[in-house]
């Protein structure tokens, strides 16, 4: 057998990093193809804004309902900012609208929305909206159970 000149004999077949060059340029494809079908990447940014408060809603329940004290989620549409249990806070982007529909009894501030859990489990109940022009997603605290959904829905006028 002749190994020829460089004393070695190259078979057929791809290198370690030609592999890994093509699986980062099929992840990258499937990223930028996920964003465009998708409905973009600002649809993904209020997708999971809204996810990030339903986190945040379904953690002050659980506390209330661990600890059997009240929490309080409180979000302010005009300062984009939110504030949860355990003193967890939070900003929504500037690009997405807010709107809170929720108990005028429990507002700490002017303009401000809460919605307290207690320790058995229910709540003052309430709705946060988040949206980018025509999309949005309602986040409902229903408040006999405290329980917190999420769905699609039109952006309010």
């Amino acid at each position: 057998m002749n190994a020829g000149r460089g004393g070695r004999r190259r078979s057929g077949g791809f290198s370690l990093l030609e592999l890994l060059l093509v699986m980062v340029l099929i992840a990258a494809t499937g990223v930028l193809a996920a964003g465009v079908l998708g409905g973009g990447f600002a649809r993904m940014e209020l997708r999971g804004n809204a996810r990030d408060i339903v986190t945040q809603l379904r953690y002050a329940r659980a506390r209330a309902l661990a600890t059997g004290t009240p929490q309080t989620f409180a979000i302010d549409p005009a300062a984009h900012a939110w504030q949860g249990a355990d003193g967890r806070s939070g900003e929504v982007p500037e690009s997405l609208g807010i709107h809170f529909t929720g108990a005028r009894e429990v507002q700490p501030a002017d303009g401000v929305g809460a919605i307290v859990f207690f320790g058995d489990g229910a709540s003052t109940g309430g709705r946060v909206q988040l949206s980018r022009g025509r999309a949005a997603f309602d986040i409902d605290v229903a408040w006999l159970t405290g329980e917190v959904t999420m769905h699609r829905a039109e952006a309010r006028p």
